[in-house]
């Protein structure tokens, strides 16, 4: 069964940083555009950003542009986010989200677009 994994959560401090990293229990990622999301405290679940087969990246989020960005690593499999100059309101729970697709230029902003979905990471922004 395709499942997805994330890891790389934790406690930081303002300002601070976190890669977090999101691998499947098995086949590749090369065929699926990958979403990352956030869901804070009280909050529904946002779309943050994507990536597409081929290495685009789309933001959904004004905030985490120039903070955040997301790249694939294909030796590892894997897709990771990089979390830098972190905020407080960063704060909640992050999962990772495939689709598989055909285009290698697209990306998904809504959540009900992915099929499969990771278990989600706490990361937690403070002082």
């Amino acid at each position: 069964q395709f499942q997805l994994v994330e890891s790389g959560g934790g406690l930081v401090q303002p300002g601070g940083s976190l890669r977090l990293s999101c691998a499947p229990s098995e086949f590749t990622l090369n065929n699926y555009a990958i979403g990352w999301f956030r869901q804070a405290p009280g909050k529904e679940r946002e779309g943050l950003l994507c990536i597409t087969r081929t290495g685009l990246k789309t933001y959904y989020t004004d905030s985490v542009k120039g903070r955040f960005t997301v790249f694939r690593d294909t030796a590892k499999n894997t897709v990771n986010l990089q979390m830098n100059s972190l905020k407080p309101k960063t704060t909640g729970i992050y999962y990772c989200a495939a689709i598989i697709t055909n285009s290698g230029y697209r990306c998904y902003e809504g959540a009900t677009e992915y099929a499969y979905w990771g278990q989600g990471t706490q990361v937690t922004v403070s002082s």
